[in-house]
């Protein structure tokens, strides 16, 4: 029985989500199902119904209804919903025109996601995370969501553990990175523990599901991180967010003092008071701003989506827009992801007449391995027959030692990267090995070894028996793609786990800039050396997954945007911890799941287009986010010029939209949808804000002057308010002409229409828009003010930009003083 009196505890997100899930279930009877045979379809079936499924606790995409909540209740309909209500009560209905504009945002919002989300989910489902299970005696591909408690699943290298499961059969070395930080391979044995979120490096296994769904340990995790951390924004999003609030707090107290100094102060009527307030409150807020960011970033995702790019997270489109350093491995995305044999070299410990038998050898170390990478795979293609000799022992390829190796009952053979198989011996051979690899091989050793008795490899002297040279076609549109980030600015550094000197001559064929300076990442022992090497180097050889990580931190605290691309477990590492990370799909489960963004068709020819679209995105918002920040600048000051001088706030909320719609919301949308190829630079907020500043000073100056000569002449306020919404056209033309820059065909219609526009409805429709006739006081006034904005405009724009310059230089000398 409950206590009365105690309080009760809050539940969090995940504990509630746990409950509800338990609620679901129905007691489940387990299964111990034989590893050959796997559960029958009765049991799958069983479990399914039951609810133990391992469908995921964090869903990829939104709900529609989410979706139409987000974009309904917002704050700032909130407020403006208030406004029309007070507008409503004393019977200002002209003034309601800003209602259908922020409906029609609104719905604009809504319907664009919901075209992005179906987009999205099309392509994530073509990108579902696939396992290997046994079921009823037979191997069978099925999504990971399908999988049910005690099913059998098939785990090889390359694989992400999708449920905690226990090996039933195999062996597997896996990395736990991702759940405990440590990259150091465990050896997974018949018995042992697999945890969901892990991923193999090396080897092949059975095991049994454990745990799945909301009870596996990533997914415990994922709840728990759900109810504890808001996810990361991009600077863009974090900028708009920062002044969304600013104008959120301010506009309360500005619009109530506002209200309180016309009403009680300057005794205007209660209807006139509500009206100027609710004009000034308007035209603070910056309606359609985080609107338009919302749905930009929703259309190019349905354009990369168009073109088989798929992002795990919209953020990347900026990201990836500002990246200056890209770093890619050779394999998969300088070459073709495939590889063959083009020699077997005999050395000198090897006669060249039992040539046939030194195939066989290698062949009898190929047909212990399995074919989990392509190098394994073109050996297997080319070394088919071996001696037969009895197998004893396997020790698997791991990007850790770089080699495999084999004990047989007559001797043991390893193959593999020449420093790592030879160690202490490999300058006796490395003059010769350097040949191969200058002429752009891939060179592995095959060499015989004493196996100790507990079996471990390499624990003696190697005795190279042949040199296996293995290339890799490079991409035919590899130089094309390089030669596009040159031009656009990009250092791209090459990260690969090959011999240094064979990647240089790769990225040499390839196009990529300073390719002939490389380094062997065996020779980089400490931080400080890796550090200096990012700086230094272009090609990195002979790389391990740990120092993959280090070098794309270096290149971070450098001061650089930086780019991972990568396709295989040893790569997920530096994945995580780039700026931005893109996989191809054809590559392993860990790297496209710990990646932002996926090329499902495996082509990095794609990545221009990718960059571009983000570039267009971010460019073409900053420059329709200052068009908005000129009016909010204009309002917010000129709401403080009132209170400071005692006036009534001058326009009407019909005429702030009016202006807002011909000099702001149209061309603001086709301004977000134009080709932008110019590189980002530059903080976001600190770019819009200095190019809306001289405009919104201008508006100022000229309305808060035009009202002070206005009282002077006793010119009629209406007569002003007219006045004071032709000088806010004039200057919203000129400052939406200088963002049109460059102009062409469409912009100048666009920039042409809207002038015709705002006259049209001055014309036709003056009562709707509070536009009315001007005494020859106002018009003399008029006059002179428009001829005075384009100068005070011209040198507002000077000022504010050697301002900029002068802040920029500051924050350069304080970032190298900080290095």
């Amino acid at each position: 029985m409950r206590r009365r009196g105690r309080k009760a505890v809050k539940k969090t997100a995940g504990q509630e989500q746990q409950e509800k899930w338990e609620e679901e279930r129905i007691p489940v009877r387990r299964y111990h199902p034989d590893y050959r045979e796997g559960l029958r379809e009765a049991q799958v079936r069983e479990h399914r119904e039951g609810g133990w499924t391992n469908i995921s606790v964090e869903p990829p995409t939104q709900t529609t209804k989410e979706i139409i909540h987000e974009n309904v209740f917002t704050y700032f309909n909130l407020i403006f919903a208030v406004l029309a209500v007070l507008l409503c009560l004393v019977g200002s209905f002209r003034n309601l025109t800003f209602l259908p504009v922020i409906i029609i945002n609104t719905l604009i919002g809504i319907v664009q996601e919901i075209r992005a989300k179906n987009v999205l989910a099309k392509l994530n489902m073509l990108n579902a995370p696939q396992a290997h299970v046994v079921r009823s005696g037979r191997a069978s591909w099925v999504d990971s969501e399908d999988l049910v408690l005690d099913d059998i699943v098939i785990f090889h290298a390359g694989n992400q553990i999708c449920a905690d499961a226990e090996v039933v059969f195999g062996e597997v070395r896996v990395n736990e990175s991702l759940l405990t930080g440590e990259a150091d391979e465990i050896v997974k044995k018949p018995g042992d523990h697999l945890m969901s979120g892990s991923f193999v490096v090396s080897g092949e296994c059975r095991a049994k599901l454990e745990a799945v769904g909301p009870d596996s340990y990533i997914s415990q995790l994922t709840l728990e991180a759900k109810s504890m951390q808001k996810k990361e924004q991009s600077e863009m999003i974090r900028s708009l967010d920062k002044l969304v609030k600013f104008v959120g707090i301010a506009l309360i107290p500005i619009g109530i003092v506002l209200f309180v100094q016309s009403f009680f102060f300057n005794h205007e009527g209660f209807r006139s008071s509500i009206v100027f307030m609710v004009a000034a409150v308007i035209g603070m807020i910056p309606e359609g701003l985080y609107l338009l960011a919302s749905v930009a970033l929703a259309v190019s995702s349905m354009r990369l989506a168009s073109k088989k790019v798929l992002l795990h997270d919209m953020k990347s489109i900026e990201t990836l827009a500002r990246v200056n350093v890209l770093c890619v491995d050779k394999t998969g995305t300088i070459t073709e992801n495939t590889m063959c044999v083009k020699k077997l070299i005999p050395t000198e410990h090897y006669e060249k007449e039992t040539m046939p038998k030194l195939e066989k050898m290698v062949g009898d170390l190929v047909s212990a391995m399995s074919d989990d990478n392509i190098t394994m795979k073109a050996m297997k293609e080319c070394f088919r027959e071996g001696t037969g000799a009895k197998l004893i022992r396997v020790i698997p390829f791991t990007s850790a030692v770089k080699y495999s190796a084999v004990v047989l009952e007559k001797g043991a053979y390893v193959a593999g990267a020449p420093e790592f198989v030879l160690r202490e011996d490999y300058p006796k051979y490395e003059a010769e090995i350097s040949k191969f690899t200058g002429c752009g091989y891939r060179v592995l050793v095959f060499g015989s070894y004493d196996a100790e008795p507990d079996g471990k490899p390499l624990t003696g002297k190697v005795l190279p028996l042949g040199y296996i040279l293995l290339a890799n076609p490079v991409r035919k549109e590899a130089p094309e793609t390089f030669s596009y980030f040159k031009e656009q600015g990009v250092e791209v550094k090459v990260i690969s786990g090959d011999n240094p000197l064979t990647v240089s001559e790769v990225a040499k064929e390839a196009g990529i800039q300073n390719a002939e300076s490389y380094v062997d990442a065996t020779s980089l022992r400490t931080e400080e050396e890796i550090f200096a090497a990012a700086a230094r180097y272009t090609v990195f050889g002979r790389v391990t997954p740990a120092q993959k990580r280090q070098l794309v931190q270096a290149l971070q605290q450098q001061g650089n945007t930086v780019a991972m691309t990568g396709d295989g477990v040893n790569d997920v590492l530096a994945l995580k911890d780039a700026d931005c990370s893109v996989a191809m799909a054809s590559g392993s489960d860990a790297a496209v799941q710990a990646s932002q963004v996926v090329l499902m068709d495996s082509n990095f020819a794609c990545m221009p287009s990718v960059v571009l679209e983000g570039r267009r995105v971010v460019n073409n918002i900053q420059r329709s986010a200052s068009l908005f920040l000129v009016k909010n600048i204009f309002s917010f000051l000129l709401a403080l010029f009132s209170v400071a001088f005692m006036i009534t706030y001058p326009l009407e909320p019909s005429q702030v939209s009016l202006i807002s719609m011909f000099t702001i919301g149209v061309p603001a949308f086709f301004l977000a949808l134009q080709p932008n190829k110019e590189r980002i630079e530059g903080h976001f907020l600190t770019n819009v804000i200095l190019k809306a500043l001289p405009a919104g000073l201008t508006d100022v100056l000229a309305v808060g002057a035009l009202v002070v000569f206005g009282r002077t002449f006793e010119v009629n306020g209406t007569d002003i308010s007219t006045a004071a919404t032709m000088l806010l056209a004039i200057v919203g033309f000129m400052i939406l002409y200088r963002i049109c820059q460059p102009m062409n065909w469409l912009r100048g219609i666009v920039w042409g229409g809207c002038i015709a526009g705002i006259l049209a409805c001055s014309i036709f429709l003056p009562e709707l828009f509070a536009i009315t006739g001007m005494s020859p006081k106002c018009i003399m006034l008029f006059v002179v003010f428009s001829i005075a904005t384009e100068p005070v405009l011209r040198y507002l724009t000077m000022f504010v930009g050697w301002l900029g310059d002068r802040y920029a230089a500051f924050v350069n000398r304080y970032r190298r003083k900080k290095r």
